[in-house]
């Protein structure tokens, strides 16, 4: 199968990565411990069974016996105890250390039993044992940063790593020693192509097998015999949203009433109906419409440029010349919104941003940046004013990565440098119970506090819209996506293309 991709991956090692590519290729070459089923329940990965002790704080897992690397030496719960320090070690350069800085004790029981212990109750403990498992052998008192793993990857997982040719393909091959059976598809092939106008004529001259379309290209540019004949289209609400940050440090955003402004000034609705076609909802906060989480009662912000005049104003940001351009102290609001290339639906929306802030008052100026510039020389360096991006929507909904204020650090998720002790406060106590009821109360009021101040202009949640070839079968929609049995897809003898030798 040969994929399409907007971006390249920046490093393989999953507990480095935090891009999507580097994710969907390491998600390939490594195993966690627990995952994901198709109707989103936590089911065994590495781990074969576990135990959870009656008060919550102890976790004894059992591992699968007879699983190896890929340079077939054998995975044991040392491999486990090693991912848990080097995620904790404060010189690795990591957004995802805070859930296992929860953990008290960690300790290898014998090769196929390891035992997690927190100090109080943590209801993301058994999710957050799902991150990649690393290989002791080839990692242990090295450098992990400078590592060749993150460029030739070693893992238990369905694929081994074969190539990767920087800005053009990742190659991966099926392990064919693989727990859970040899996946039918023998090879994997990403190709990077950095804008989906391309990736769109590739797909029609059968360069790729799979992309993920855009709205114009799933409503008007599929809807053809070519197209019905030789592919496959899926629609459902993903998980993830669109968003426009502000970086909270820059002083035109500080004052609430002005992202309040923006909020009234922006018109959401043109959005979906013009640049998605319908095909999305709304995003009112960082949680998925109708998941367990999701508050669907937050303020709302409807389309309406008086209010945002008026609460402009307020702010001390007034047309004092006439030139149709607030100012305040003498200096005219004007910003630069940055985005990534390639993606045209972004960049629309910025041009819709663009157009109807002008009609209050305020220019913006667009930007589009190759994306791994964009996220290494202006994301994680906190250079820029405003950026239009998405997250993907975990399952968990814990929100201390993205929105603790302690996680403001270089390379850290919180890139806004937001900070709210009550939100803090909320995330901490979210976190330290499983009941879900109460879990449900701190996330809702973390929504009303997000909806109030508006750190991030919440945009939409867009459907997903993945297309693939015909001759692939057993595709399988589920409340969890199409990936879910990706090792079991194939492709019938006739019909099959292209050969990939392991």
């Amino acid at each position: 199968m040969v994929e399409g991709s907007i971006g390249d991956a920046s490093n393989l090692i999953p507990l480095l990565a935090s891009d999507s590519t580097s994710h969907e290729i390491a998600g390939l070459v490594f195993n966690g411990l627990i995952k994901y089923d198709k109707d989103i329940r936590i089911v065994g990965d590495l781990a074969e069974s576990w135990e959870i002790s009656g008060d919550g704080l102890v976790i004894t897992f059992h591992l699968r016996k007879g699983v190896r690397w890929h340079d077939g030496r054998p995975f044991t719960a040392a491999d486990v105890l090693y991912t848990y320090q080097v995620t904790v070690d404060p010189k690795t350069p990591t957004a995802y250390a805070g859930d296992f800085l929860k953990v008290k004790k960690a300790e290898v029981l014998d090769d196929w039993t390891f035992r997690a212990t927190y100090d109080k109750p943590f209801a993301p403990a058994l999710m957050s044992w799902s991150v990649g498992i690393l290989p002791k052998h080839l990692l242990a008192g090295k450098e992990i940063t400078t590592s060749p793993l993150g460029r030739h990857p070693i893992g238990t997982g369905p694929y081994k790593f074969k190539e990767w040719v920087t800005g053009q393909k990742i190659v991966l091959v099926s392990n064919p020693d693989y727990f859970e059976g040899r996946p039918y598809i023998d090879g994997f092939i990403l190709r990077i192509i950095p804008d989906t106008a391309t990736m769109f004529l590739e797909l029609r001259a059968n360069g790729i097998d799979r992309m993920g379309l855009t709205p114009l290209q799933y409503m008007r540019q599929t809807e053809n015999n070519l197209f019905r004949e030789n592919f496959n289209k899926y629609r459902y609400l993903s998980f993830a949203y669109t968003y426009m940050g502000y970086n909270l440090k820059n002083p035109l955003f500080t004052d609430k009433r002005v992202r309040q402004a923006i909020a009234h000034a922006v018109n959401r609705v043109e959005m979906i109906d013009g640049v998605l076609i319908g095909l999305g909802k709304p995003a009112t906060g960082p949680y998925k419409p109708g998941t367990w989480a999701y508050n669907p009662n937050v303020r709302a912000y409807p389309y309406d440029p008086a209010k945002a005049k008026a609460l402009l104003a307020e702010a001390g940001w007034k047309d004092v010349n006439g030139d149709g351009v607030i100012e305040k102290e003498g200096r005219p609001f004007a910003f630069e919104v940055i985005t990534n290339q390639g993606n045209e639906v972004r960049a629309k929306c910025a041009e819709i941003i663009q157009r109807r802030l002008a009609e209050v008052g305020i220019t913006v100026k667009i930007r589009v940046v190759e994306w791994a510039a964009f996220v290494k020389d202006f994301i994680n360096k906190r250079k820029f004013d405003a950026t239009i991006l998405g997250w993907t929507i975990p399952m968990e909904p814990d929100l201390y990565d993205v929105w603790h204020s302690s996680k403001t650090g270089q390379e850290e998720l919180n890139f806004i440098s937001y900070k709210n002790e009550e939100v803090d406060a909320l995330i901490e106590k979210g976190r330290e119970t499983f009941d879900q009821s109460a879990r449900k109360r701190c996330y809702d009021r973390i929504q009303e506090i997000l909806a109030e101040e508006q750190p991030y202009l919440f945009l939409y949640v867009p459907d997903a819209l993945p297309i693939i070839h015909a001759r692939f079968r057993g595709v399988e929609v589920a409340p969890l996506g199409i990936g879910h049995n990706f090792i079991k897809w194939y492709v019938p003898k006739a019909e099959q293309k292209l050969v990939m030798k392991p």
